[in-house]
Parts: C-alpha cells; sequence; structure tokens
C-alpha cells in the first residue's frame, strides 16, 4: 500500500508541475494569436496550405469540446470550405498543445511526434475525403451570437482565470489517470499483462478502438495509464489506438455536433475517427 501511494505521489507530482506550468505558457500564447488573419489564410484558393493553417490552429487553441464547436460553427459562418473546416474539427481534440507535450515528457518524444504526424495527415485526408463524397450538404443552417475568438487580448488576470478553468476541466481527469496508472503499476502483474496484451496482440487494435469511443477517457486520463500499461509490456499499437478513439470522438462533442451536423455527418465523423484510431493503432503496432 505505501508503494502504491508513493508510486502515486510521484506520478501525480511530476504531471502536476508539468501541466499547470505548461497551461499558463499556452494561454498566454493563444492572447497573440491573430485570429482574423488566420481566418483569411483559411479561406485561401490554396487548399493544403490552408489545411496545414488548420492543423496549426488546431494545435495552438487547446479547447475543450464546448468550445471547439462554437469554433467550427463561426469558420463556417465565414464561408471557410468545409474541407479545410472538418480539417480543424478533426485535428482539435487530438492536438491539444498542453496534452502533447505532456505525452512528450511522459512516454517520449520520438512517440509524440509519430502520435502528431499520424493525426495531422489523417485529419488532412478525412476532411478532404468528406468533401470529395458531398458530406457538406448535411451541415444544418445554425447561427451563433456572443462568440468573438479575435477579441482575446493578453491580460495577466485573465490568463491565470482561464489556466484555472483549463485545470479544473481538465487535471482531474489527469490525476484520474495518475490514480489509475499508479494501481495498475502496483497490483497487475507484468508477466499477465504481457501474455495477454503483449505485441502479439494485434487483434485489439480494432477492439481497442471502437471501445474508446463509447468510454470516453479524456486524453489526459491515457497519458498516465499509457505511460504504465507500456512499461508493464502492453502493445503500443492498441495503446495509441484507444487514446485516439476516446479523444477524438468524445461523446459530449458529438452530443454538441447535433445542433449542427445532420446524423449522416455525424455517423460519418464517428467512422473516421474509428479509422484514424486504427490507422494509428496498426502504424504503432509495427513500431
Amino acid at each position: 500500500m505505501i508503494d502504491l501511494l508513493k508510486s502515486f505521489s510521484i506520478i501525480a507530482l511530476e504531471l502536476t508541475i508539468l501541466f499547470v506550468a505548461i497551461s499558463f505558457v499556452i494561454q498566454v500564447l493563444q492572447s497573440y494569436i491573430p485570429y482574423g488573419t488566420i481566418e483569411k489564410k483559411l479561406s485561401g484558393n490554396n487548399r493544403m496550405a490552408a489545411s496545414v493553417i488548420a492543423l496549426v490552429f488546431a494545435f495552438i487553441t487547446p479547447f475543450c469540446s464546448c468550445s471547439t464547436i462554437p469554433i467550427v460553427v463561426n469558420l463556417l459562418k465565414n464561408k471557410i470550405p468545409f474541407s479545410i473546416v472538418m480539417v480543424f474539427l478533426f485535428a482539435s481534440p487530438v492536438l491539444d498543445p498542453t496534452i502533447i507535450t505532456v505525452m512528450g515528457v511522459v512516454m517520449g518524444w520520438e512517440i509524440t511526434v509519430l502520435y502528431t504526424l499520424i493525426t495531422a495527415i489523417c485529419s488532412i485526408f478525412i476532411g478532404f475525403t468528406l468533401d470529395r463524397f458531398g458530406f457538406e450538404k448535411y451541415v444544418k443552417r445554425v447561427t451563433m451570437t456572443g462568440f468573438n475568438p479575435s477579441s482575446h487580448t493578453f491580460n495577466w488576470s485573465d490568463t491565470w482565470n482561464e489556466t484555472w478553468q483549463l485545470i479544473k476541466n481538465v487535471y482531474p481527469y489527469l490525476i484520474m489517470g495518475a490514480a489509475i496508472g499508479s494501481l495498475i503499476h502496483g497490483v497487475v502483474p507484468t508477466e499477465w499483462v504481457v501474455q495477454w496484451f503483449g505485441h502479439d496482440a494485434w487483434w485489439l487494435i480494432p477492439i481497442a478502438a471502437v471501445i474508446g469511443i463509447p468510454l470516453y477517457i479524456r486524453l489526459s486520463s491515457m497519458i498516465p495509464i499509457s505511460q504504465v500499461l507500456i512499461m508493464k509490456g502492453m502493445a503500443l499499437g492498441p495503446v495509441m489506438a484507444m487514446m485516439i478513439s476516446s479523444a477524438g470522438a468524445s461523446l459530449p462533442e458529438i452530443v454538441l455536433m447535433k445542433a449542427i451536423f445532420k446524423k449522416q455527418l455525424i455517423i460519418a465523423f464517428v467512422l473516421s475517427v474509428l479509422m484514424m484510431s486504427m490507422i494509428s493503432g496498426i502504424i504503432f503496432y509495427f513500431v
């Protein structure tokens, strides 16, 4: 029991210091984001360049689902091409800068860079594919008031308040993941993990991807859990598949999508996230 508490304390302390520091820095940087200029770039004629800008925009805006959807509505209202909006929608939940930085420190930068490349490429491919097959017609006509991201300017008090809000929304899931990770580390035998979930268990990739969507394990919770599972000998493929599916198609986000998308596009969104998670899992399986 003492070892279990010691393991939890070490993991929780490391994650707390990293998360609070990185969150504050990101909030400061967000104050200088030229939203108006970015939106103009997103509407440019060069779709590939615009998609890369959409990825960068998704990366530098670490919003939860309730904030991502209003941005999507705002982009659609401003006549940003559907394919570019979809790139942002798919990339936004899986390319959180705070969580990716924590991932790099906890799980290693090689894994983190590969994760970022895979999710970025998949987001572009899915966004352009949905546009090619005419899914834009399944977007509802939605109007929105009271949302003006360009009005966000730097202020120490506001920046700290926003950092505190981010901590309240995400930090509990990070600590929850640390607790579960410590429990796995102290209770689950390494030999058992290797036997049932080791590198030969390729069939876990589609199962993990499917389970991840309704399970809704936040990306912040999955990082410490994944670290321990990998240390115990679990194959990297299913771990990453579950991580991406649970973060990419969270239940709150899907519920919010019902207000702006018809069911055909929502189904396509879920299936696309499932495909992204399985592709990622397969790639990581062979790493």
